[in-house]
């Protein structure tokens, strides 16, 4: 490589730099495409309204608790065996 071909090939890249710059910004970049519509969200309240006491009360079902039907003293159900 010869000295002047370090200059030359400095002023090519700057050149090429700037080019590839703004045509990328009137490509990809437009005024119109950066123009963004977004919906407004209401804000997150620390109140919580009460429940319905018709389904919410002290007389309604538990769905947490154990339901057993019929009287079975079998402990260990799948040995093969039924008492």
């Amino acid at each position: 490589m010869k000295e002047k071909d370090l200059p030359i090939i400095i002023i090519i890249v700057f050149v090429s730099a700037i080019a590839s710059f703004f045509l990328s910004r009137t490509i990809f970049a437009s005024s119109s495409s950066r123009q963004q519509q977004v919906d407004i969200v209401q804000s997150i309240s620390s109140t919580f309204p009460t429940p319905d006491p018709a389904y919410f009360n002290n007389n309604a079902v538990d769905p947490t608790q154990l339901i057993q039907v019929g009287n079975n003293n079998n402990t260990n159900p799948f040995n093969g065996t039924s008492q």
